[in-house]
């Protein structure tokens, strides 16, 4: 699901960039933040745009999937 944090979730999020995440190029940084009940992952230059959430299961069931693609 897609959608726009409220300002309130965005601050109270500690956001931390993907390992995969490629320095030398900063236009391909992804960032996830964990909360209680949500996995959030949004695009770095856009910080207050759109944003990704997952249940902890989804997100548990795509990390698998993604390691080997």
């Amino acid at each position: 699901m897609m959608r726009k944090a409220s300002a309130g979730d965005a601050s109270t999020l500690q956001w931390f960039k993907s390992s995969y995440s490629d320095s030398s190029n900063s236009s391909e940084c992804v960032e996830v933040a964990t909360a209680p009940d949500t996995i959030r992952i949004r695009d770095s230059k856009n910080p207050d745009g759109p944003q990704l959430t997952f249940t902890p299961t989804t997100w548990a069931d795509f990390l698998p999937y993604a390691s080997r693609h």
